[in-house]
């Protein structure tokens, strides 16, 4: 049996996300996009003239729950605040954007669930 670290499974997560969007016609901006001690967004991508901050979620298996479910309000807060930082520091000037989740649950029928324009 092999241990994975945090890491690694996030890592993995983002990876399979980034294939996931691509496959959707995304074009991938940035990964592991850091904003101060306020927070981290996973992917920023291009859908279409939607700019898209993903957050990525990936479960071995449910003994925590799904990995939808560990989307706090608190996490949402924090990722709208690093999108604000991103859009603020960005030269480019888009009309719309979106707060999307990439929910990865290794152990279910449909692995990969995409949750679009969550909102707090």
């Amino acid at each position: 049996m092999s241990f994975f670290s945090t890491k690694e499974i996030g890592n993995l997560g983002e990876s399979l996300a980034e294939n996931y969007l691509k496959k959707l016609g995304m074009k991938i901006l940035e990964r592991n996009w850091k904003y101060s001690r306020i927070g981290e967004i996973d992917i920023i991508a291009l859908d279409k003239s939607t700019l898209v901050f993903v957050e990525v979620k990936y479960r071995n298996n449910d003994k925590y729950g799904s990995a939808i479910e560990s989307i706090t309000r608190k996490k949402l807060e924090k990722i709208y605040q690093s999108a604000l930082a991103y859009i603020s520091q960005t030269n480019h000037k888009y009309n719309n954007y979106r707060i999307d989740v990439i929910a990865i649950d290794k152990y279910s029928k449909e692995p990969i669930k995409h949750y679009k324009n969550l909102s707090m």
